[in-house]
C-alpha cells in the first residue's frame, strides 16, 4: 500500500484548544512530531483578526504547513465567509471544513466557484444535522463537486455507520478526513480514545483510503485531556504511523 496521505498527517488545532497562543500550538506540534495543522476557531477566527497574513507567516516561519481550516459555519453571511476563503488563499490550501447554516450551501457554492476552492461538509454524529448518509446524499444531489465530505470517523461511528463503508461510498467527494476514535458507555455517550483502541478499525480504514486513492487533507483529532493533550495526541500519531507501516 502506498498510503501517501499519511505523510501529510496534520493535527486539528481543536486538540490544543487549552493552549491560547500560536507559540504553544507550534510547541505541541513539535512534541507530536507533526509539521501540519488544520487550524480552527480555537486559535484564529479570520473574520475577526486584523492581520491574517501575520498568522500565516508565523506558521510558515516555524516550518508548519496549514493544511486546512475548520470547522467553520457558513451561512448566508457572505462577508464573513469571504474572509475565511481569503485566509485559505493566503495559506495556500484549497479546502475548508464546514458546517452549513441557513443559506450556507448557496454561499459556499458561489465562493468556491469564485476562488477555485472546495468545501468539505463535516459529519457530526447522530444528534446533529448531516450526521447520516441520507442527509449527505441530499446535499450532494443538489450541489456541484465543489461540495464534498470531511469524514470524521468517530462521529460516523456515533451515527452507527462504518467509516470504511462511508469512505468508499463517497470516494468521489471525500476531500478531507478527521481520523478519530470513540468508545461508548451504556447510554451511548462517546469518549475519545487513542485511535485504533476504540471502535475504529484503523488499519482497515487506512487501507480503504489507499484503495480509493484518497488525496485530501488528513487530520488527526483527539478531543480529550484538554489541559494536557500532548501525551495522548502523540500516541495517536504513533498509532496512525504504525498502522500505515511508516
Amino acid at each position: 500500500m502506498a498510503l501517501d496521505f499519511v505523510k501529510r498527517l496534520g493535527i486539528q488545532s481543536w486538540c490544543f484548544r487549552g493552549y491560547k497562543t500560536h507559540e504553544e500550538v507550534v510547541e505541541a506540534l513539535r512534541a507530536c512530531d507533526v509539521d501540519r495543522i488544520e487550524l480552527s476557531g480555537a486559535h484564529v477566527k479570520p473574520w475577526e483578526i486584523d492581520d491574517p497574513e501575520a498568522v500565516v507567516k508565523f506558521y510558515e516561519d516555524h516550518g508548519i504547513e496549514i493544511s486546512a481550516y475548520g470547522g467553520v459555519h457558513i451561512t448566508a453571511d457572505r462577508d464573513q465567509a469571504r474572509k475565511v476563503f481569503d485566509f485559505a488563499r493566503l495559506a495556500k490550501f484549497d479546502t475548508l471544513t464546514v458546517f452549513f447554516g441557513e443559506g450556507g450551501i448557496e454561499t459556499a457554492e458561489s465562493l468556491c466557484e469564485e476562488y477555485g476552492m472546495k468545501v468539505a461538509l463535516h459529519n457530526h454524529g447522530r444528534r446533529m444535522r448531516y450526521g447520516a448518509p441520507w442527509e449527505l446524499d441530499e446535499v450532494f444531489e443538489k450541489t456541484s463537486p465543489n461540495v464534498g465530505l470531511c469524514l470524521d470517523t468517530a462521529w460516523m461511528l456515533d451515527s452507527r455507520r462504518d467509516p470504511l463503508e462511508i469512505a468508499e461510498r463517497y470516494a468521489d467527494r471525500l476531500y478531507g478526513v478527521h481520523v478519530k476514535d470513540f468508545v461508548f458507555d451504556r447510554a451511548g455517550n462517546p469518549e475519545d480514545v487513542i485511535v485504533g483502541e476504540g471502535n475504529l478499525d484503523l488499519p482497515g480504514f487506512l487501507a480503504t483510503l489507499d484503495k480509493i486513492g484518497f488525496g485530501g487533507y488528513f487530520t488527526l483529532e483527539y478531543e480529550g485531556d484538554i489541559d494536557d493533550p500532548i501525551p495522548a495526541t502523540k500516541k495517536c500519531v504513533e498509532a496512525v504511523r504504525k498502522a500505515a507501516g511508516k
